[in-house]
């Protein structure tokens, strides 16, 4: 079972079902992520319709532990990103599987 999906992955399943030029659907896969980025930066939140939504949170910083040592150690503060998906998205993948 594969577990990556990558970029040219994406882009060669396009072209089989598409058939436009491989460099325009690299371009518009960079763009589409860079403006994914871009809005999750100045908005904290993207949805994509029937798909999901993006969050940008951020986390303090806390005292963490090893659990083989217990040493303990500070986490830095830091944004993560969560996504919850929509549930046109959760009724497809439960239908077909």
């Amino acid at each position: 079972m594969r577990i990556n999906l990558t970029k040219k992955d994406i882009i060669n399943s396009i072209y089989m079902q598409i058939g436009f030029s491989k460099n325009v659907l690299e371009n518009l896969l960079e763009d589409f992520l860079s403006i994914l980025i871009e809005e999750l930066i100045l908005n904290k939140k993207v949805k994509i319709s029937k798909f999901g939504t993006f969050v940008l949170r951020h986390k303090k910083s806390r005292i963490g532990r090893n659990p083989l040592t217990l040493k303990k150690t500070i986490i830095t503060e830091r944004n993560v990103i969560l996504f919850k998906p929509s549930k046109e998205l959760k009724n497809y993948i439960n239908n077909n599987e």
